[in-house]
């Protein structure tokens, strides 16, 4: 589907990249105003404080109480997680949410599905949630986004709600590009957000089919 086959990294330079990223987004939230801790993400319903609250859920709670707290949801895990970041946002400071991260920075934590490299999507993916939102020019550094962007699969759009469909993803910045079909062009980290289902705000993309990945 028109990707480049590259090596795939080893489980040691991705679990890196992930502290890496851990310690880097803890030093950015701490950098925020409290203004910009309550202004909306890309994530739909949840300010930067709910999102920065949501990183850490994999660290701080045992699988046991995640399990309790999906049966309360019955079943639903959008829910539950909806729920656990709302609490948590509302229970601790900003300095504390921050601090998560860093003192899980190298936390073994992976979600139900895809290992180590979606326990990276998910880092990288929700900290460009927040500084994408905000207008705020952090650059993912190019080996963890590659890693990233070589593990696009159409399997998990269902997951974000991603559809690509007659869309080809082709980053500007990079020598990438995923699907077939009309172009859309942006900056490798502005595409992997569209391949996570994300809406972004006008002017980071450009393409004929540019409207169905933009933000009202």
């Amino acid at each position: 589907m028109g990707k480049t086959a590259r090596t795939a990294p080893d489980r040691a330079a991705i679990a890196a990249a992930i502290a890496a990223e851990r310690y880097e987004l803890a030093d950015f939230f701490e950098s925020l105003t409290p203004e910009q801790w309550d202004a909306p993400s890309l994530c739909a319903g949840w300010r930067v404080r709910e999102v920065v609250a949501h990183l850490s859920m994999g660290f701080r709670y045992p699988t046991a109480k995640v399990l309790r707290e999906l049966v309360k949801a019955r079943g639903s895990l959008h829910r539950t997680t909806d729920r656990l970041a709302r609490r948590d946002a509302a229970a601790h400071s900003d300095a504390e949410l921050a601090g998560f991260l860093r003192t899980h920075a190298h936390h073994p934590w992976t979600p139900p599905i895809g290992g180590l490299v979606s326990a990276l999507g998910h880092d990288v993916v929700h900290g460009l949630d927040v500084s994408v939102a905000l207008g705020v020019d952090r650059e993912v550094p190019e080996d963890r986004l590659r890693i990233l962007l070589d593990a696009v699969d159409p399997r998990a759009f269902r997951i974000f709600g991603t559809d690509l469909a007659g869309v080809r993803l082709c980053a500007k910045d990079l020598d990438w590009s995923f699907g077939s079909g009309t172009p859309l062009y942006g900056r490798g980290q502005d595409l992997l957000l569209v391949a996570y289902g994300r809406g972004l705000p006008a002017g980071r993309l450009r393409g004929d089919a540019v409207n169905r990945f933009v933000t009202d």
